[in-house]
């Protein structure tokens, strides 16, 4: 992996997907496998209990600068102050959404949230630390 870290400043272009929280393991980050009962971590083998698992911010983008296109994804609480809440809460509210709404898959975010994140983002310039 390179070391060398600098800043972006971009505009972004687009949000990639409409899934904005991830069910994290609490010891290292990566995301959980999750049944219906059980979670697991692939990476360092953390089990527990479904309703137990927390979850982080993960928003994927499309950027620009000047020159070139990228791909970013923004990871965790820096994410707090512009949906206001946290990932955990954000993930309560959108399953309790899906649920009074019907929806089959319970992480899907509702259209609202998605057309809240464009108007949030898409078209606004910031600095990215990469």
């Amino acid at each position: 992996m390179n070391s060398v870290r600098g800043l972006l400043a971009a505009s972004v272009i687009s949000v990639q997907n409409s899934c904005f929280t991830y069910p994290a393991c609490q010891k290292c980050c990566s995301r959980l496998a999750l049944d219906s009962r059980r979670f697991n971590c692939l990476k360092c083998g953390c089990t527990g209990e479904a309703k137990d698992a927390s979850y982080k911010y993960r928003l994927s983008l499309k950027v620009a600068d000047t020159n070139d296109l990228f791909d970013i994804t923004v990871f965790g609480s820096c994410l707090d102050p512009f949906f206001g809440v946290t990932a955990e809460n954000l993930q309560r509210c959108i399953q309790d959404l899906n649920q009074l709404s019907g929806e089959t898959n319970t992480d899907a975010s509702p259209g609202v949230l998605v057309q809240a994140v464009e108007t949030c983002f898409v078209g606004k310039r910031f600095i990215f630390g990469v």
